[in-house]
Formats: structure tokens, sequence, C-alpha cells
């Protein structure tokens, strides 16, 4: 069972959304020096199984990072928190997983 981070404060991780123009915009975001040095997942919402969601980007790292991440974002990206942005985190990791099994299968 997929497990959320443990959260002593800040979160461990940020969920934006972004609309279909606005893909550039983030795309420079997650270019930028400290931002790009954390881990980064980007899926469509349909992909993780979310129809009615637009992109997705699961940043997890230091939290000024994620802060200065969130400040970056600000004016045409969605920050999910709550249960939202759990159920997408658990998503991002379900896939993960289920791509780490996969290999498992492979390379036995």
């Amino acid at each position: 069972m997929i497990k959320s981070p443990r959260r002593f404060g800040a979160p461990v991780y940020l969920i934006v959304e972004v609309k279909p123009p606005d893909v550039p915009k983030a795309d420079e975001v997650l270019r930028d020096d400290l931002v790009s040095r954390q881990s980064i997942a980007v899926r469509d919402g349909p992909v993780l199984g979310f129809p009615n969601r637009a992109r997705l980007i699961l940043i997890e790292g230091a939290d000024a990072v994620l802060a200065r991440a969130a400040d970056l974002f600000k004016g045409f990206g969605t920050r999910l928190e709550g249960a939202d942005a759990e159920a997408v985190w658990k998503a991002f990791k379900a896939q993960d997983e289920d791509v780490a099994s996969g290999i498992g299968l492979i390379f036995g």
C-alpha cells in the first residue's frame, strides 16, 4: 500500500496543474536552476486517472525550492492541496511502482 510522505511542517512535495496554453510557461519554470535539481514528474491528468485535470506536475525536494517553485507557478498554475494533492501524489507513485515491477519482470 502506498503511504503519503510524513509531514513535519512544510510539505515535501508540490503538485501543480497547468492548462495546455500555459505548458510552455511551466516548462520554463522546470528549467529554473534550483527547481530543475529536484525530483520532477509530469503527466497528463487522464493518464493518471483524472480525466478532468490538465497537465499535472509533481516536484519533490527541499522545502525552500518547493516554495520557490510555487511562486514561479503563480499566475498560471493551480497548486493542488489537501485530499486532491494526496490523490494525485498516490497516482504518480502507483504508476512508478507499476513501471518498476514491469522492469523487474523483464530483467527478473
